[in-house]
């Protein structure tokens, strides 16, 4: 059997139209996730390589050199698909370091991590962040502020919560800690007891919208059948926190959120309050880093953070998200494309994309 003749059924599936279009870009950040092969040439290639791309039906699309090698193509020998590219080799450099981050009780300086990873400080910054979608500084907070949430979550105190952090003194802590959580320690630990969030709720043409702020930005966008049902799970989220009637910079940032609902276009740019680990900021950086119209599966996006078996993960931080179409979840689905898990609700999702489509 003639088993090239097989390879043009795997493009008629949404996965290969997202591969096709990394290919396209030349993208990169896809290279490790497949390669695609040539008929006319009988060569495979990484998505990145920098030759003219055949036509769509000549190419085929292979989750690995080998099946494509099985199949009967040959490597090409311009980018080399079997050597490994300069980013997945950044990738796992970074990943290191993050690991390195992660373990460290100190804090870092960026220099210091520079000469671990051989490189000058400003190529350093650049590449991690190009990996990451975090600086290094900002990936070294989101670790303290996973490791402040858990620590306040079950020391006996915030005397003991800060030393369990990291945190080598009362004075550095107090100064970062609402930074890092939104609110000040104590009023965590309260469940939002002394903070000042409000709200509102409003009809819109896919049920009802709850925005919620505090003073630090944007902590929730939530979509429902009743309003009320949205304002009762607002206060068990915050059962201590004191609400506040809508001022005008919150009336604007209404607005904001219910013009972007009808007409979703770019991105839907407003400071946002949200806790989560590392991992979460991860995912939700990578979920607003993808454009209005277009998609990515879970594995697609564990693959982007470089740690692909971590689609489960990525699944469960979607579900994480308190902020929709702020960080738009609804852009991600499974590996075949279909819609899955939305935590407002599957024709929600569906009609979310259908008007991005449209735009």
């Amino acid at each position: 059997m003639d088993t090239k003749s097989l390879a043009p059924t795997l493009n008629a599936d949404p996965l290969a139209e997202r591969r096709w279009q990394a290919v396209v870009r030349r993208d990169a950040q896809a290279d490790g996730e497949f390669v695609y092969a040539v008929r006319t040439t009988g060569v495979y290639c990484r998505p990145s390589c920098p030759s003219r791309a055949a036509r769509r039906q000549n190419m085929a699309f292979f989750e690995s050199g080998e099946l494509a090698a099985a199949a009967g193509y040959r490597p090409c020998k311009r980018c080399k698909p079997d050597w490994a590219s300069r980013q997945h080799t950044r990738n796992m450099l970074v990943r290191q370091i993050c690991k390195a981050i992660e373990c460290s009780d100190s804090t870092p300086t960026l220099a210091q991590l520079a000469r671990q990873a051989g490189m000058s400080p400003c190529h350093f910054h650049r590449i991690f962040k190009a990996a990451i979608g975090l600086t290094p500084k900002a990936f070294h907070q989101a670790v303290l502020a996973r490791r402040l949430t858990d620590s306040l979550q079950s020391a006996s105190s915030v005397t003991a919560a800060l030393y369990d952090a990291g945190f080598n003194s009362s004075g550095r802590f107090y100064a970062a800690a609402p930074a890092l959580l939104g609110m000040s320690p104590s009023s965590y630990r309260k469940g939002g007891a002394g903070e000042h969030i409000r709200y509102a709720v409003e009809p819109c043409s896919l049920g009802w919208v709850i925005v919620a702020a505090t003073r630090k930005g944007i902590c929730a966008i939530a979509l429902g059948d009743a309003p009320q049902t949205l304002v009762n799970d607002l206060r068990v989220r915050f059962p201590q926190a004191q609400f506040e009637p809508a001022d005008d910079e919150f009336r604007c940032w209404i607005a904001r959120v219910l013009a972007y609902i009808e007409q979703p276009r770019g991105m839907l740019d407003l400071p946002l309050d949200i806790q989560g680990t590392v991992f979460q900021h991860r995912v939700w950086q990578a979920l607003q880093a993808i454009p209005a119209g277009e998609t990515a599966s879970y594995g697609e996006i564990a693959e982007r953070l470089g740690q692909p078996n971590a689609y489960r993960a990525v699944a469960h931080a979607c579900a994480s998200n308190s902020v929709a179409v702020a960080v738009p979840c609804h852009r991600a689905v499974r590996a075949d494309g279909a819609l899955s898990g939305y935590r407002w609700g599957i024709a929600r999702k569906a009609e979310l994309l259908r008007r991005e489509h449209e735009e």
